[in-house]
C-alpha cells in the first residue's frame, strides 16, 4: 500500500518534499470536531491493517525461507547418496537420480540466491516496527481529541505530521500480498489480536491499577 505525495506550496521539508499547509484557524465546534475524528479513525484504521499485514508477510516469507532450506538439506542428501550408489553398483539409475536431483538443488540455490527471503523478511518486520510508533500515535490523537485536551489546530497540525511520516514509511516499504492481507484480516477480525478484555488487562498491572 502506498501514500500518494504529499503536495503543497508549504517550506521544504527534510526529505525535500513539500510540507502541508498550517492551520491558522477552524471553527470550534461539534461537527468540526467529530469531522476531524471520522479522518483519524480511518487512518488509524488502515494504519492498524499495514502494521498487521507486514507482520504477517515477514512470518510467510521465514516459513518460505524453513521450508526451503529443509529441501535443500534433503535434496544434498538425495543426491550424494544417488551418486554413492552409482560409485557401488548401482549405474545409471543411480546416476540419473543424482542428476535430477541436483538439478532441483540448481534450481532450489538459484531461487534464494536471487530472492533473500530473509533480508525482505526482515525489511517487512522494520516496517510494521515504524508504522507500529505511528499507529500508537493515531490512537493517541484521538484520545486527545476526545478529552478535548488540545486546540483542534495543534490536532491538525499533528495530523499533518503523522501523514509525511507514514508517507515516509510507505516509500520504502516492500510490496505486501493478499495472502499477508487475508491473514491479518482474519488475525484482526477473528482472532482479535488488538483487543483484550479487562481481565486479560488486569493480569499485566499492580493490584492498585487494577480496573476489576
Amino acid at each position: 500500500m502506498k501514500l500518494p505525495t504529499l503536495r503543497g506550496n508549504g517550506p521544504p521539508n527534510r526529505s525535500g518534499g513539500r510540507s502541508l499547509e498550517p492551520h491558522t484557524h477552524t471553527d470550534h465546534t461539534p461537527d468540526s470536531r467529530s469531522i476531524i475524528e471520522g479522518q483519524l479513525r480511518e487512518c488509524y484504521g488502515r494504519v492498524v491493517y499495514s502494521h498487521k499485514t507486514h507482520e504477517k508477510c515477514a512470518d510467510i516469507l521465514l516459513a518460505r525461507l524453513s521450508r526451503i532450506k529443509l529441501w535443500q538439506i534433503i535434496l544434498s542428501a538425495i543426491t550424494t547418496g544417488s551418486f554413492i550408489a552409482a560409485v557401488f553398483g548401482a549405474g545409471k539409475i543411480g546416476a540419473l537420480v543424482g542428476i535430477l536431483v541436483s538439478t532441483a538443488l540448481l534450481v532450489l540455490n538459484a531461487y534464494t540466491k536471487d530472492y533473500d527471503l530473509g533480508e525482505l523478511s526482515q525489511k517487512h518486520r522494520q516496517t510494521g516496527a515504524d508504522l507500529w510508533i505511528i499507529r500508537e500515535k493515531y490512537l493517541s490523537l484521538i484520545t486527545d481529541l476526545r478529552v478535548k485536551g488540545k486546540p483542534i489546530e495543534t490536532l491538525q497540525a499533528e495530523r499533518d505530521d503523522l501523514l509525511e511520516e507514514l508517507h515516509s514509511v510507505y516509500s520504502g516499504a516492500p510490496s505486501t500480498t493478499y495472502q499477508a492481507y487475508r491473514k491479518a484480516q482474519e488475525a484482526l477480525k477473528q482472532l482479535e489480536d488488538m483487543t483484550s478484555s479487562d481481565e486479560e488487562i488486569d493480569a499485566f498491572l499492580p493490584k492498585e491499577l487494577k480496573k476489576g
